[in-house]
């Protein structure tokens, strides 16, 4: 499980801007990825992470200049170390040719394997004739300082 925070920083009269996380941002993840993307000019936007909460950028030239970034984590909460996601799982030999969503692909449920059918009708929650949200992780949705 990955969270990903990105937005768009201007460079300041000096060529550098700063992004500050949220203060829990250490503790939700691990394994930090840093990408900066100049935009609308050619330029070296480098990253150098004195904390893992605040990211700095620099670029010689072009104040004002904006610039686009992203972090990326690990999920390490206690949720998504007791449920890690396989990358990939071969299915069962007797679910081989048949849909997990038949219906996305303009199927009938029939072209269906057992698990999408289950899978259906325990997501449905009655009470509110919404798809539930119990027992997965939240969403989580902070701005971010830039």
């Amino acid at each position: 499980m990955k969270n990903i925070y990105d937005g768009v920083v201007t460079l300041d009269a000096s060529g550098g801007a700063v992004v500050e996380l949220p203060d829990w941002f250490e503790a939700l993840n691990r394994d930090f990825r840093y990408q900066l993307t100049a935009i609308g000019d050619r330029v070296r936007a480098c990253t150098s992470p004195r904390r893992s909460t605040t990211m700095h950028s620099r670029s010689r030239r072009t104040p004002g200049l904006e610039v686009s970034w992203q972090v990326t984590g690990i999920r390490q909460d206690a949720y998504a170390n007791k449920h890690r996601i396989p990358v990939e799982e071969d299915k069962p030999a007797g679910e081989r040719g048949k849909y997990l969503h038949p219906d996305a692909y303009g199927k009938p449920m029939t072209r269906g394997s057992a698990s999408s059918s289950s899978r259906i009708s325990a997501t449905l929650d009655p009470a509110r004739d919404a798809f539930s949200a119990e027992g997965t992780p939240s969403a989580y949705g902070v701005p971010f300082r830039s």
